[in-house]
């Protein structure tokens, strides 16, 4: 079963919006506006992920009520829980390495560095979104068989596991990218 869509708030809705829209190359599909619990009014925005909105929508609220008004919302979803900042991502398919040179360049010339990571069975792609969120674009490379399901199960509970190979780690820098 698919999601309909996982929500977080925003801290700038004109930053979000060009960010999730330019950027990312998704599509603003609705906008909701009415009443807080809280009192006051919130407004929620939603993004198509770029495969139709029945396969999973990102959303974003803005909030304009009282118990809000005195506190800078914490939106990082890793780093403003203490965590580093790769813990909690959102990942988005990317059907090809091709698709990912394209968002990778996309990025670039929108003004964000990018991180490539090659993982082995999937190339990644990261950046910041402007509420402090890692969001990154996955390329899957190879199927997984039976003896990946096999030690996955083996490794899940080890308490003193072997550590992979070292990824291969690429930083592409906008300013470099947009001064060439």
């Amino acid at each position: 079963m698919g999601f309909h869509h996982v929500a977080f708030a925003s801290k700038d809705t004109e930053a979000t919006h060009r960010f999730y829209t330019e950027a990312m190359g998704f599509s603003l599909e609705k906008v909701v506006v009415g009443a807080s619990p809280e009192g006051g009014w919130a407004k929620h925005f939603f993004f198509d992920t770029g495969r139709g909105n029945d396969n999973g929508m990102i959303a974003f609220w803005e909030l304009h009520d009282a118990s809000h008004a005195k506190v800078e919302a914490k939106t990082a979803i890793s780093k403003d829980l203490g965590l580093p900042g790769w813990v909690n991502h959102l990942a988005f398919d990317a059907a090809t390495l091709d698709d990912i040179a394209v968002a990778r360049d996309r990025w670039l010339r929108n003004g964000y560095d990018v991180v490539e990571i090659d993982h082995e069975f999937c190339v990644s792609i990261y950046t910041d979104d402007p509420n402090g969120i890692l969001v990154e674009f996955c390329c899957t490379t190879r199927e997984f068989d039976d003896n990946d399901r096999t030690e996955a199960q083996k490794r899940l509970l080890e308490t003193n596991p072997t550590f992979d190979p070292d990824p291969k780690i690429e930083f592409h820098m906008a300013a470099a990218y947009n001064n060439s």
